[in-house]
C-alpha cells in the first residue's frame, strides 16, 4: 500500500482534508491523535515525559498537554526531547496500522511530516495551505489561546515555503468546496498512479 503524507500549518485545516479523504473510503492515520493516546497508554512514554518534564505532566493518568505546551512552545530544545519520545513510538504504532489496512493508499496526517523527515518515507505528500490570519483565527477559536500563544507554536513550524520546495501538491484551504474539488481530483489521480 502505497502513503500519501498530509501536512500543514497549525490551523491550516489538515483535518479537514483528512475528513474529505476519509469520506472517500481512504484510511485516515492522524499521527496527533494516535500520539495523544500512546502518551496516556505507554508506560515507556510516561516515564520518559515525567523524567523530562516532571511529575505535573501528567493529571490523573492523562497527559496535561496544556503544561506540556506552555513549555515546549518556548523552548525549543525541550521540544526537540518531546518530539524524540514520541515520534518514534508513532512511526512504529503507524507501521502495524498499515500492515492492516486494504486500500491502494492510505493518508498519513500530521503536523510535522517536513521538520521530522517523516515525508522521506511517503509515496507523495500534500500541504495544506491557508493564509496565516485565517490560520490564527481558527486556532484562537477551537483551542481558545490568545494570538501570541498560537503564534509562539507557529514558530516551531517550518514556513509554508520551506514545505512547498518539498511538494508539488498543494491544497490552499479557504472555500471548503474548492477544497471539497481539490481532494477529489487528488484521490482519483492516486488511484490512477500510485
Amino acid at each position: 500500500m502505497k502513503i500519501v503524507g498530509l501536512t500543514g500549518g497549525i490551523g491550516s485545516g489538515k483535518t479537514t482534508v483528512s475528513k474529505m479523504f476519509s469520506t472517500l473510503g481512504v484510511p485516515v492515520y492522524i499521527a496527533d491523535i494516535e500520539a495523544k493516546k500512546l502518551t496516556n497508554t505507554s508506560k515507556v512514554i510516561r516515564k520518559k515525559i515525567t523524567t523530562v518534564f516532571g511529575e505535573d505532566s501528567y493529571i490523573n493518568d492523562v497527559l496535561d498537554s496544556k503544561y506540556i505546551a506552555n513549555i515546549v512552545f518556548n523552548d525549543s530544545e525541550k521540544l526537540e526531547k518531546l518530539n524524540n519520545i514520541i515520534h518514534p513510538k508513532v512511526a512504529k504504532h503507524f507501521k502495524k496500522w498499515c500492515l492492516k489496512q486494504e486500500s491502494v493508499y492510505c493518508i498519513k496526517e500530521a503536523a510535522i511530516l517536513f521538520e521530522n523527515g517523516g515525508y522521506k518515507s511517503c509515496d507523495a505528500t500534500i500541504l495544506v495551505t491557508a493564509p496565516e490570519h485565517i490560520r490564527i483565527e481558527r486556532v484562537m477559536q477551537r483551542d481558545g489561546v490568545t494570538k501570541e500563544e498560537v503564534k509562539a507554536r507557529m514558530k516551531n513550524q517550518w514556513s509554508d515555503t520551506k514545505k512547498r520546495s518539498l511538494t508539488r501538491l498543494v491544497i490552499e484551504n479557504i472555500d471548503l468546496e474548492k477544497t471539497q474539488e481539490n481532494v477529489l481530483k487528488m484521490h482519483e489521480k492516486f488511484l490512477e498512479t500510485l
